[in-house]
Formats: C-alpha cells, structure tokens, sequence
C-alpha cells in the first residue's frame, strides 16, 4: 500500500459507514426495534416545498404596541398620583405618542410637573393647556424611543410567535423576519392549518378584571372608568353564538405577565376540559390580596376584550393558582394553554399572505427534483466516461461519494431538505467532477512531458491543490452570505450548497486519489486510461 493511503481509506470507508446508517431511517419506513436504541432514528425532514403545509406573511402592528405602552403610562400615573394625593379629572393617551392629564388645581402643576420630569425622563413634557378653568399637561414620547418600541415589538412577537408554534408540535418550522414589521412562518406538513392560524395571530392579552355589580350594561349610563365586555358562547350543535354582557373596570388588577404556567383540566363534576394557571410570586400575592378583598363580588377573566367566565369570588383564594373555564373542547382549552404559556404578543399580528401547498404538490416537487437530478448525474457519468476513460469512471466514483456523503451529513446535523436544496445537489455534481477535470488536465500536461503515470499522478494532484482550495473557499463564503442574510428556501440551498463544497473538497483531493493510488502503488501501471 503506497505511503499515507492508509488513513485515507480508513477516512473514505469511515464516512461512508456513517453516511449510510443516518440514511437508514430515511431509506427504511419500518425500523427494527433494536436499532431505536443507540443508533439513529430521525430521518430527513422535508420543507414545505416537497411536502406540503402553510406558508403566512404577517405584519405586526407595531403602532399598537406604541400605544399599548403609552396606555401602561397612563394607568401607572394614575396610581402615582392617587397614591400622593395629586386629585386630577382625566388621565389618557391622546393620539399617537401622548398621555394627556387633566388636573383640577392649578396649584398641583407644579407638583406634577416634577414627578413626571422625575420618573418619565425619557418623555419629553408639552407646554401645559388651559382646559376649561383647569390645566392640562401633556406627556410625549420620543420619536426614537417610538422606532425602538417598535422594533422591539416585532422581535417580541417573532419571538412569541416561535414559543407557540413549538408547543404546538410543527416539526422544522421556519420562522423568520421579513422587512420592518412582517414575520414569514412556513409550517411544513401541518394539517389543520386554521387552527394554527389562529393560535399564531392571538394576542393572548389576559386580564382579570372586577365587575361593576348594579350597573346595568345597556342602561347607556358606563362610567368613565368602566366598559362593556362580552362573553360569547358558542352551541355545540347549531353553532348559534350567544352574548352576555358585562360592566367591568377598565383598569385591569392582574394581568398574564405574572403567570408562571397554564395546563389543560378536567373537571371531574361536569368532565367538561378548563385551564388551570399559576402565578409567580407578585401574581399570586396579588391574586391573595384581590380575592380577600371583594368576596362577594364577581370577577371577570377577560382574554382579548372578551370575558371567559365571571365568577363570584366565594372566598379567599390563596397559594397563586386560578383556573379558567368557559365553553371549552379539548383542543381549544388546549390552544389556550399553549397561547398563555408562550406569553401575549405586543401587538396584534394579521396575516397579508396565506399560501397553502398541498402535499401533492409537494409529492410533484420530489419527483420532478429527482428526475432532474437523475437526468444530470447521468449525463455527466456518460460524459466523463467517454472523455476521460477510465480515469472518468474514477471520477464517477468520486460523484457517488459526494451524494452519499452529502445526504448522510443531511440526516445527521437534521437539515431539512427544501427543493433549492435539491438544486444545490444538483449543482455538488457539477463541482464534483469539475474539480476533477482541473486535475486530469493537469496530468495529462504532465504525462505530455514525458513523466511516468506515478509522477504526473503526484504532480497534477499536488498542482490542481491551490486552484481546487481557491475556487472552493469562494463559493463557500458566497454560501455563507446566502444563509446569513437569505432566509426561507434561500436557507436551505445555502446549507445544502456548504455542506456539499465541504465534502467535495473531501473527495476530489482525498477520496478519488486513493483509488489511483491503490491501481499505481506497485508500478506496473504504464499507461493512464485518461
């Protein structure tokens, strides 16, 4: 065996024994029952493209998180000022980045003037407005501090966003920014797509909020720290949808920030499903001091403006666990629980884009994907046959590797085979064998010169080195790009593309010189068939 051939071939063997046991589970839709202990069992995840699922384009709307914070502001001065004894008549947010306050004394500007320049340094503080015989001031956010709410806004909901589609159980999901204010969410293989439209683009904003007992909700007569919430529910065999409204305060007690959990119940009464939530520490010595101190009184569970259930508070309800209940099936108590675990989004989110790729499409994608790649290998094997002989064959060796190799790294880092991956491997059969054409052209320059198959061998390797290293390093860093800023499809040609260089390298310098190297080691090869 020629010097330094014996760690190539242990290398060449090696991986291919790697390759061909990740496959497996890809190859063979029934695994025996010994090989899911220790050995690999996932097989080649599929994108959208080639089985099928959701693709959504939705766009944040970023400015209702502006004014959601700006709402936060408001209520928080609210219960500044009652705490330190400053009466106003109104505190609200007026327009697009303001909270206007209304004070009845003159006397208390001052007074309101530096606890706002105090605690909202950020803001900047509006000439006062006489309103009335009272003074009014008016606090405005900063037009950067509105861009940054903004773009936290839309990462926290990509953020949200993934949590709920993790619990929901989609397997290689993508979900990625786009633009501004728009999140792309590709859901391959899922078979309810609605439902998952609908546990994505929920707010989930849960409030618990009391009700105003003895106020009639269609009296016409709401005070101004009050409003009219509904609970809607639904008839389970003719779908009609009734109304029960309620007069609650505006002001919410406690919020779903302070949740910790939410998992889905039965009770064993009526075997109807609820959601049991607990609270961290702030939410349940809130949720102990709230219920100690309105017993009697109801308590409405709000969800996005809508009222769940309003129960009495019987008594004191302490140890930081609640559980909603309402008109619930299994999979919406369990969407439910999903949504209030993953966190509210910022801001509501509607879907723009609503793409839907059947799985026969998907199925069309694979095998018009196959049927070219099988068109290309093969013309190429015929080619470098004929071109190059047997040195050719070798060289269709290497190809096969490269596949091999390629697929199996595939299985194992758990990449999901999109159909611009395919092309990508389609393109690895190209460079596959054009690194090989820049080496037989180098020997067969050698071979012109006189030197023996061995040499020129050795010397069309070792030339060939750099321009392979070059030409390869190039495209990588050009792949490297492509998944850095791509995303989607984008994503996966450039992953498929960077492994397939990385492996190319691999068996044009390495794989296809061992078979050489293994017919010329003993030197009764006088002629190369190239």
């Amino acid at each position: 065996m020629p010097k330094g051939a014996g760690w190539r071939i242990t290398l060449i063997i090696g991986f291919i024994a790697l390759s061909c046991v990740y496959l497996v589970p890809t190859l063979m839709p029934q695994l025996p029952s010994w090989w899911k202990g220790l050995l690999p069992k996932d097989k080649i995840s599929l994108g959208l493209d080639l089985q099928g699922g959701t693709h959504l384009v939705m766009e944040v709307e970023t400015q209702k998180a502006v004014e959601g914070t700006l709402d936060l502001v408001a209520t928080d001065l609210e219960d500044t000022l009652s705490a330190k004894n400053l009466r106003y008549k109104r505190i609200s947010r007026t327009g697009a980045d303001k909270v206007s306050i209304v004070l009845y004394e003159k006397e208390t500007a001052a007074a309101v003037q530096k606890l706002l320049k105090d605690k909202y340094r950020d803001y900047e503080q509006v000439s006062s407005v006489e309103e009335g015989g009272m003074i009014g001031l008016q606090l405005r956010m900063k037009d950067e501090d509105i861009q940054d709410r903004k773009d936290k806004a839309v990462a926290q909901a990509l953020e949200t966003i993934r949590n709920r589609i993790d619990q929901f159980g989609v397997s290689e999901p993508v979900i990625a920014r786009q633009g501004i204010n728009q999140i792309v969410v590709q859901l391959p293989g899922i078979k309810d797509p609605q439902r998952a439209i609908d546990l994505i683009g929920r707010t989930a904003r849960l409030e618990f909020k009391m009700v105003k007992e003895g106020v009639s909700p269609t009296g016409g007569m709401i005070p101004e720290d009050a409003e009219v919430l509904y609970e809607r529910i639904s008839d389970p065999v003719t779908g009609a949808v009734s109304e029960t409204p309620f007069v609650v305060q505006k002001k919410a007690l406690i919020t779903g920030d302070l949740l910790t959990d939410a998992q889905v119940r039965i009770d064993s009464q009526f075997n109807q499903p609820y959601v049991s939530i607990e609270f961290n520490s702030l939410g349940g010595r809130l949720f102990d001091q709230v219920t100690a101190a309105n017993v009697g009184k109801r308590f409405a569970i709000v969800l996005d403006s809508n009222v769940y259930s309003a129960p009495v508070i019987r008594e004191r309800i302490s140890g930081g666990s609640a559980q909603i209940s309402g008109n619930f099936t299994e999979k919406t108590a369990s969407d439910l629980a999903i949504v209030l675990r993953a966190g509210a989004l910022p801001a509501p989110v509607k879907v723009i884009q609503n793409v839907t790729v059947g799985a026969s499409l998907g199925k069309d994608s694979i095998d018009k994907g196959l049927m070219a790649g099988a068109i290309g290998v093969l013309l190429v094997i015929v080619f470098m046959a004929i071109y190059y002989k047997l040195s050719g064959l070798v060289a269709n060796l290497g190809m096969v590797l490269n596949i091999l190799y390629l697929m199996g790294a595939l299985a194992a880092l758990g990449a999901t085979l999109t159909l611009p991956g395919i092309a990508a491997i389609v393109l690895l059969v190209g460079m596959s064998v054009d690194s090989n054409v820049i080496i037989f052209e180098r020997i067969r320059e050698e071979l012109r010169l006189g030197k023996s198959p061995k040499a020129a061998l050795d010397a069309g390797y070792d030339r060939a080195f750099l321009t392979i290293m070059d030409s390869h390093v190039t495209a990588l860093i050009t792949a490297a790009v492509l998944f850095q800023f791509g995303t989607g499809p984008v994503k996966g040609f450039a992953v498929s593309l960077s492994l397939g260089i990385i492996i190319n390298l691999f068996t044009s310098l390495t794989g296809t010189r061992v078979i050489f190297d293994l017919f010329l080691h003993r030197g009764q090869v006088k002629k190369l068939s190239i």
